[in-house]
């Protein structure tokens, strides 16, 4: 009972946030932003955002091909068309359950490649630690990008909080409540995995798993591909979102800082509740708005550049439950490998 509630909270409390930033976004809006929301929608460019999602479908296809390097020093030669319908119902599984997606990826290419659950997770979990030195390393680009904006950021966040008429001490300690729940979390995930011999036997196995999967990176023979396939995969995603933007043509003024800061301000928000419903449009405009030229109110949030938040969101949304089902569906009906 306990673990099937906290397996609840773990969905709720981060989509309950999510759709409570996406009310709180629109009502923050004043009549005519609103109007101006509505039509940046009505007059987005549907072809471009077609090309985008594209475009960010062949990063799976291209992270479906890169799989098949690490599992191959393991001793594994899995199907292209069976790690790919993997990486997809990863994806659509996180859709729904944050951190799931991984898990899912890895009983599906073990029910069709007969690939040991402990070495698919653990490949899956290595190329996520390859994915987030990757994404570092754009961050970093992305600040340096930034260091001549720092007085811009502050004159906007200055006018912003000028043009607020409720005092930020008023408003519910979100930030506090964040960490308490994270520090509760961690605290009481080692108590359970240090008390309980089977638990800390299942996590040793996933260590091993995740070990194996370092491993297979070093040793892989075909590092070159690897490595093209790596930085394919964030090239396309760069790519994506930026094609995104010629959906509207108020956000041509957007230069590749902005796009690249607005890019790294969505994976967060993507990161932070799954699917990013809510967090990843708002993040996405509130960094974006910073390049595009102030709104007479003073708001941060232009509603332009919260229409392409959206838009771009329900691309990636729309493909991901599309494809990702698509791919549940071709899977299931495949028998498992003897």
């Amino acid at each position: 009972m306990k673990k099937a509630l906290l397996n609840a909270l773990k969905v709720i409390v981060p989509l309950g946030i999510g759709v409570w930033l996406v009310f709180s976004t629109y009502n923050d809006l004043s009549d005519a932003q609103k109007g101006e929301l509505f039509a940046a929608f009505r007059q987005a460019d549907a072809r471009w955002l077609i090309l985008a999602t594209i475009v960010g479908w062949l990063a799976h296809v291209s992270r479906g091909w890169r799989w098949r390097y690490l599992l191959s020093p393991l001793g594994h030669r899995p199907g292209f068309w069976n790690c790919y319908h993997a990486v997809m119902i990863g994806y659509f599984i996180n859709m729904f359950i944050q951190r799931a997606g991984e898990a899912s990826r890895a009983v599906s290419i073990y029910r069709t490649e007969k690939v040991p659950f402990e070495q698919g997770f653990g490949t899956v979990l290595a190329e996520r630690v390859v994915d987030t030195a990757m994404l570092a390393v754009i961050a970093v680009v992305t600040v340096l990008f930034q260091v001549d904006k720092i007085d811009l950021f502050k004159s906007r966040i200055a006018d912003y909080r000028s043009s607020q008429e409720v005092a930020e001490a008023g408003g519910f300690p979100w930030f506090t409540v964040v960490l308490v729940i994270i520090a509760l979390t961690v605290i009481i995930g080692t108590y359970l995995i240090f008390t309980r011999p089977a638990l800390r036997a299942r996590a040793m196995d996933l260590l091993r798993g995740f070990g194996a999967g370092l491993r297979a990176v070093i040793n892989t023979k075909q590092k070159g591909a690897f490595i093209a396939h790596t930085l394919f995969i964030w090239a396309a995603y760069i790519g994506m979102f930026k094609v995104g933007f010629y959906c509207l043509p108020t956000l041509e003024v957007v230069p590749f800082a902005g796009i690249l800061a607005g890019f790294i301000a969505g994976a967060v928000g993507i990161v932070l509740v799954q699917g990013g419903i809510g967090v990843y449009p708002a993040l996405v405009a509130l960094t974006v708005g910073m390049y595009m030229p102030s709104s007479l109110g003073g708001e941060l949030v232009r509603p332009d550049a919260l229409a392409m938040g959206w838009l771009l969101w329900l691309a990636q949304t729309l493909m991901v439950i599309v494809l990702g089902g698509v791919s549940l569906l071709l899977t299931s009906f495949k028998k498992s490998v003897v």
